[in-house]
């Protein structure tokens, strides 16, 4: 995987507030704000996948909606929701 280039013409204060947040973590700028964005990015990916496990699973406690477990003839067991904490 190569590498480019993105330029951003970003405000003066923001620029000192990324640089005062980058060197409280020992971090340049630029990388500080490649791991903000990387973060960003793998928590979106994350929540659409507890999304689509919800809607294949459905929401619990929603009435009329049965589990794989249920529709097997499986009593439905304690589960912890895979979305449990986060927010």
């Amino acid at each position: 995987m190569g590498t480019s280039v993105l330029s951003l013409r970003i405000d003066g204060e923001l620029l000192d507030r990324l640089r005062r947040r980058a060197a409280k973590r020992g971090m340049s700028v630029q990388d500080y704000v490649v791991r903000t964005l990387v973060r960003d990015d793998f928590d979106e990916r994350f929540q659409a996948a507890v999304e689509r496990t919800e809607e294949f699973y459905g929401e619990a406690g929603d009435p009329g909606v049965a589990g794989p477990r249920e529709t097997a003839g499986e009593p439905p067991g304690d589960q912890v929701r895979p979305s449990a904490g986060i927010r």
